[in-house]
């Protein structure tokens, strides 16, 4: 691990645990512009870690303290999302510069940091999320080429089965604010459920395999 201290940071509240992890990708051309805006006191904004394409891995907020990765953002009601969380950049130009899936390298270096800060923070599968989970309107990182499928394989977050498809208890709308988004731009809300968990279609359309899917997650959430 790199040691690349960023100035960007602040205390947690007294009190808050952490119990939520969030992944971003970077959005600029280069690793280089990403550690230099996550490092620069005038953009305000920063990470715990940035894992390179090469797979090497930078540390700029200490886990104890909290970093500004988030912005505004919500999940399962709660909007004090830096107070509570880890966020981890990994370096990829994102759709504003060419979108690339990530490296092979990145991930063999995410599995376990994840792993690690999950097992010390004792974080529940459904809040480890990504930035257009918690900011559907804003984001769309690190959306539909990041591979949660296989990160849920290795005991990170959740997915859902392959069981017969079933019908919600109330409309999706509703549904998808108990799983925990925020559904205030409700079709912006299902983009972003479907760029993390359909990601082949992100149309905004609660359609029956977005509803199966929804539905197969709320029941793992209930086990």
């Amino acid at each position: 691990m790199i040691k690349r201290p960023s100035p960007n940071f602040n205390e947690r509240p007294t009190g808050t645990a952490i119990d939520m992890l969030v992944l971003h990708y970077t959005g600029m051309p280069t690793a280089d512009d990403a550690l230099a805006r996550l490092s620069d006191p005038a953009a305000e904004v920063s990470a715990h870690y940035v894992i390179d394409e090469d797979g090497s891995l930078y540390q700029l907020v200490l886990e104890e303290h909290r970093a500004w990765h988030a912005g505004v953002a919500a999940w399962r009601g709660n909007t004090n999302i830096n107070d509570r969380s880890i966020g981890i950049e990994l370096v990829n130009p994102g759709h504003e510069f060419g979108y690339l899936p990530f490296t092979s390298a990145q991930m063999t270096i995410l599995i376990p940091l994840t792993q690690e800060i999950i097992a010390r923070h004792a974080i529940a599968a459904r809040d480890v999320v990504g930035h257009s989970d918690i900011a559907p309107i804003r984001k769309q990182d690190p959306g539909e080429l990041f591979d949660w499928a296989d990160l849920a394989n290795q005991g990170i977050g959740l997915w859902p089965g392959s069981g017969p498809p079933d019908k919600l208890a109330s409309d999706f709308g509703l549904a998808l604010e108990q799983y925990g988004y925020d559904i205030t731009d409700l079709a912006a809300a299902i983009g972003a459920f479907q760029r993390h968990f359909r990601p082949s279609n992100c149309d905004g359309v609660a359609d029956t395999e977005t509803e199966n899917i929804l539905c197969q997650l709320l029941a793992l959430e209930d086990k």
